[in-house]
């Protein structure tokens, strides 16, 4: 679901032994859209803030791709209320549109499971000066003191709120991954002082507190948990925490060559331990570079693959479902990654080979007709077929943008002899030029920076019909203010130059 940033595209499995299909081709796919990781600049920027009426748009192609759900990470896109009202980034959406996005899916089809970060990633909430006192360790706002009644009052109020904008729900996803710095706190210090009390039982005694005030209030509901603080844990520990009997949890790995063999132990290690189901998390984009620009496919492709393997090799009845993310911030306070539209192909070829049980030509034979593409590459960047899926546009000129903007800027600025020679910074500085230089460069860079100027006003056109002004603004710092402000200022600098000589 793209509410709200684009988070995880999430296949649900009946029976991963499937049929015909392949391991994962007879389930249920959730794509998972994260809602706004928001920036840590003033205005908070989201993680991926789609603006509401391009939003419904691209729910049909992800129902014909295969999904059957979407995952929601709303962090601040989510229009809390009350004290809580602060945690609104100045884009989050309305009520009003949020139903509206939430009716369109279930009309295509779609299951939604909210995710609300109830313990690590909590930067959003923490940031702010009202809540800064529930930090676990004062100046760092990422993780919640798991020791104050506050803190869960605080999650069962954002959970609460959630909730009562959503039907229906049969999952309900509650974080809990990457708690940096636990135990670390004072509180925490002197808690684990105490015999027997450890960093492991910390963990769990918080998560268990999240997931029983969810049951308590939603006993239909089941909770899902991120994995990675419970790997390490031994089998007794988890057993005798009782947390098997209330969540699932989501094992996550994004690199194009997992562990297959100890993915497997790991699951049969959470199924000895009393985990009724187990979820799997694989990505389609925002998991190769922290500023990445472009996705490539292969990547993720490969990640595809190989968790079919461990599908493959699961008990049955094991796997709830499969989530593929697609992170749009690494945290809170990171730059953007890949947008989303520019991921669609990538989206593509991951749900469909998962569906498929593998990629063949087929599988890209269908992604081409699906996304109007003529010619899908898994293993380049560089595509030649501009396809007729929403935002490919966007991918279009984010390509050109990201291959040759920088790489002309420089190849005029720093490998031109004249510039270099006769057009230096001690030249520039002191407005000193040769005529007859001038016209060795000065339509060249002229004319370069007409087509680039040309370029970004369609690329910010087609980004305003898509996202908030705060991310078409903080993606043309990052990616394109660089080169072109070097470019306008030789251009200015040489116009100077001139009129001096004048």
């Amino acid at each position: 679901m793209y509410v709200v940033r684009v988070k995880d595209v999430l296949a649900q499995v009946r029976d991963v032994r499937g049929t015909g299909e392949g391991c994962i081709g007879s389930g249920v796919y959730l794509v998972q859209v994260a809602g706004a990781q928001g920036g840590g600049t003033g205005h908070s920027p989201a993680a991926s803030p789609v603006s509401p009426p391009s939003l419904p748009q691209v729910l049909p192609l992800l129902r014909a791709l295969g999904a059957t759900g979407l995952l929601l990470e709303y962090e601040d896109t989510f229009p809390y209320t009350g004290p809580l009202e602060l945690l609104q980034a100045p884009h989050a959406y309305s009520p009003a549109e949020l139903r509206a996005l939430l009716s369109r899916a279930r009309a295509l089809g779609l299951d939604v499971v909210p995710l609300v970060q109830s313990f690590g990633h909590m930067e959003f909430v923490l940031k702010h000066r009202e809540f800064a006192h529930l930090r676990e360790v004062k100046e760092l706002p990422n993780a919640l003191n798991p020791h104050k009644e506050e803190s869960l009052a605080l999650v069962k109020a954002m959970i609460d709120q959630v909730m009562a904008l959503h039907e229906d729900l049969q999952w309900f996803h509650i974080g809990c991954d990457e708690v940096y710095y636990l135990g670390e706190g004072e509180e925490s210090k002197q808690w684990l002082q105490q015999q027997d009390n450890t960093p492991e039982k910390l963990c769990l005694s918080h998560i268990k507190a999240v997931a029983t005030c969810l049951a308590s209030s939603y006993p239909m509901v089941t909770p899902i948990v991120w994995d990675d603080m419970l790997r390490g844990m031994s089998e007794e520990t988890l057993a005798e925490s009782g947390v098997p009997q209330l969540v699932q949890p989501m094992i996550w790995d994004y690199a194009a060559d997992i562990d297959v063999e100890g993915k497997v132990q790991l699951l049969e290690k959470y199924r000895r331990c009393g985990f009724s189901k187990v979820w799997f998390a694989s990505a389609f984009k925002g998991a190769t570079g922290v500023n990445q620009s472009l996705t490539l496919i292969g990547h993720h492709l490969r990640n595809q693959l190989e968790w079919l393997q461990v599908a493959s090799r699961s008990p049955g009845g094991a796997l709830e479902g499969i989530a593929l993310t697609g992170w749009q911030r690494y945290d809170h306070f990171s730059v953007l990654c890949e947008l989303l539209p520019v991921a669609i192909p990538s989206l593509a070829v991951c749900l469909q080979t998962l569906k498929n049980g593998g990629y063949s030509e087929k599988v890209k034979e269908n992604v081409e007709n699906l996304l109007g593409m003529s010619n899908l590459e898994v293993d380049t960047f560089m595509s030649t077929s501009l396809g007729t899926f929403p935002g490919s546009h966007i991918l279009t000129l984010v390509t050109e943008v990201s291959f040759y903007l920088k790489s002309s800027v420089d190849e005029l600025l720093e490998r031109n002899r004249y510039v270099t020679g006769w057009f230096s910074p001690y030249h520039r500085k002191r407005k000193i030029i040769h005529p007859i230089i001038i016209h060795h460069f000065q339509p060249d860079a002229v004319s370069l920076l007409c087509k680039w100027n040309a370029v970004l006003h369609d690329l910010q056109a087609a980004m305003e019909q898509v996202f908030h002004r705060c991310a078409v603004e903080e993606w043309m710092e990052e990616n394109v203010y660089p080169s072109l402000q070097k470019l306008q200022q030789v251009v200015d600098d040489l116009d100077e130059a001139i009129e001096a000589q004048n």
